[in-house]
Formats: C-alpha cells, structure tokens, sequence
C-alpha cells in the first residue's frame, strides 16, 4: 500500500488556524500602540511664585489705557485701581505678608511708556503697548534643593525690551531700541538700590514661604458612555482639593499610560485648592484594568495615588450577547427544518 496523501482539508485547518493567530496578534499590537511604556515614578516639583504684572497702551490722540495685577502661585491676590489710583489687596489671609507694589507709580510708568512712544516713533501716531514684570520665584526639588530667582524685566511692543540685573545694580538690553533707555536707567543709582532691595525681600518672603493650605489630592475614576461612540467608553480621572497646584496625572492599562488623554488644565477651587479632570477614550468590550497614577509634591515617591478602575462587560452587554446568540442559534435551527421538511417532501413525491 502506497503512501497516504496528504488531506487537503487539515491543510485549509492549518491556514485558517494561522490567520487567526495573526488577526489576534494584529489587535495587540492595535493595542500597544495606544500605549506608553511604563516610566519610573519621579516625585512632583514643588513651585512658588509672587509677581506684579503691569502693561501700558498709548495711543496719539486717542486714549491711554493702564493694568496692573499682582499674582501669587496663580491666583490674583491685588490689583490697581486706575479710579482711586491705589493698589487694592484681596482678602486672601494665605498671601497677607506678601511684599507690596514695587516702586515705580502709575504716571512713572505712563511717562515711560510716553518716551519710548517719542523716541521709536518719528510721526507719532502708531500705538504702543509697554509691559512688566516684576517679582521672585521659588522652586524645590524633591531632594530638597532650593532655587531662587529675582527678575524685573520689561517688554516693547510685542519684543524683550530691557531686565534688572539685581546683583551688579545695572540694566540689560536686550532690543536695539533699549540702549539710550539703559544709559538713563543706570544713572538712576537711587532708584536701582531701592529695587535692588525690593527683590531681596521678595526672595527672603518667597523663602520662608509656608502655605497652610498644602492638601494631598482627593482622586476618583469613573467611566461615562461616549456620546459620539457607543462601542466607546470615556474614562474620566478627577484630582481635586491640591495644593500647591503642580501635580501630574496619567490614565494606565497594565501600568502603561495611554496616549491621546484629554485634559482639562488646572484650574481654581473657590477655597483656595485647585482640580484637573484627565480623560481617555477606552474600548467599552474590553476587559482590563486601568488605573490612575497622581503625582504631587504632598506625595511621597513611595506613595504615589493609584486608583483602580476594572473595566468589564456590562450585564446589559453580556445580556445582549446572550439574547443575539439564542436568536442565531433559533434561526439556525428552522434552516435545518426547513430543508429537512423539502427533502422529506421530494422523497414523497417519488
């Protein structure tokens, strides 16, 4: 007996066998690319920063406009009234001792703004915007370190104009149009120590700065279903009542953060604290487990927020499964009835 043939149908098995390991590969690696390998858990920098904005806009003929705010860790603590002509603080009782308004009144700023306008425009009539910034700023790494800064810098039309060199006491351009304006200023030997020593003790208060309302994040995960998708489910992460208000978050599948995350930004609570809501779309049939890790300089390395949230089938998807199947299997069923009942029909007719 010669040798057996070999069976085209395990043949079409062995195929059919291949392409679905390859389409069940195709999915993961669908998968992977919604994801970001996971990273090592770095702690949250911690930032604190008082600064007094102010910005001027003159027009020949027409009108002069006058802002100015001051702003400490985001939040506006004071701010110029242009009616009363003084500086009006908030009653936030965080940021009380806070240094006041720099020197340098409105009308100084306006006769500035005025000069400049003079000497770059020879026709006189273009509008002009000036701009400041004046204040320090405090960030601490996670070791501990310490870095401070100082600046005073203003701004020319839309362009770095000139900043204040604390140490040397000396002015810095940094635009043509600023040369003639430094030479005045570093003759105003007066004027520069007094600022020299404004922002000596901004940095001393910026230092010693202990706010009472550093809260640890209080993080929630749920799930809503995408209205422009019903096979999708948004994943929402919600981080509430932080402070100080740099924090970090990211949606996980298996410890890996997913890419395309929507997020909200970091914005004010009314007692002070501040909130940011991350989001994700996910597959609504996919069973896996997601988490949300949260990074703030109130948490430790060791003891980041990790809230978990299991995704699985619904009872009503696992119901409509159900009920799909007992109709596929009721319609298969007739089929078989139907074509027994014509073959036992011919064989009658015979």
């Amino acid at each position: 007996m010669g040798p057996q043939r070999k069976i085209q149908g395990l043949d079409k098995s062995d195929a059919i066998a291949e392409r679905e390991t390859e389409c069940v590969r195709e999915r993961a690696n669908v998968r992977e690319k919604d994801r970001v390998r996971p990273k090592e858990i770095e702690p949250a920098r911690e930032n604190h920063f008082l600064r007094y904005e102010f910005t001027a806009f003159f027009k020949p003929s027409t009108f002069t406009a006058f802002k100015a705010v001051g702003v400490c860790d985001h939040r506006q603590i004071a701010h110029y009234s242009n009616d009363e002509r003084v500086w009006i603080r908030s009653s936030v009782n965080n940021w009380i001792n806070a240094p006041e308004a720099p020197p340098g009144s409105r009308d100084w700023f306006l006769h500035q703004l005025n000069s400049l306008s003079n000497c770059t425009d020879s026709q006189r009539f273009e509008p002009h915007v000036l701009q400041r910034v004046i204040g320090c700023e405090l960030e601490k790494s996670p070791e501990g370190t310490v870095s401070l800064r100082a600046f005073d810098e203003y701004g020319f039309d839309g362009e770095d104009f000139m900043f204040f060199n604390s140490e040397t006491q000396q002015w810095i351009d940094k635009n043509l149009k600023a040369k003639e304006t430094k030479m005045k200023w570093d003759q105003q030997t007066g004027h520069n120590e007094h600022l020299h020593h404004y922002l000596k003790t901004c940095m001393n208060w910026i230092s010693s700065f202990n706010n009472t309302k550093k809260n640890s994040p209080v993080v929630r995960v749920f799930a809503r279903k995408a209205p422009d998708d019903h096979s999708k489910l948004n994943l929402i992460c919600l981080a509430t009542g932080f402070y100080p208000r740099d924090i970090e978050m990211n949606i996980r599948l298996d410890e890996s953060v997913l890419v395309n995350q929507t997020s909200s930004g970091i914005r004010p609570n009314d007692d002070g604290s501040f909130q940011m809501r991350t989001s994700v779309k996910i597959d609504a049939n996919h069973n896996g487990i997601y988490d949300c890790l949260v990074k703030h300089s109130n948490l430790t390395q060791a003891q980041p927020i990790k809230t978990v949230y299991h995704q699985i089938l619904s009872a009503e998807s696992q119901q409509w499964s159900l009920i799909m199947g007992i109709k596929v299997t009721a319609a298969v069923v007739i089929f078989l009835l139907l074509i027994g009942y014509c073959i036992y029909r011919k064989i009658q007719m015979l």
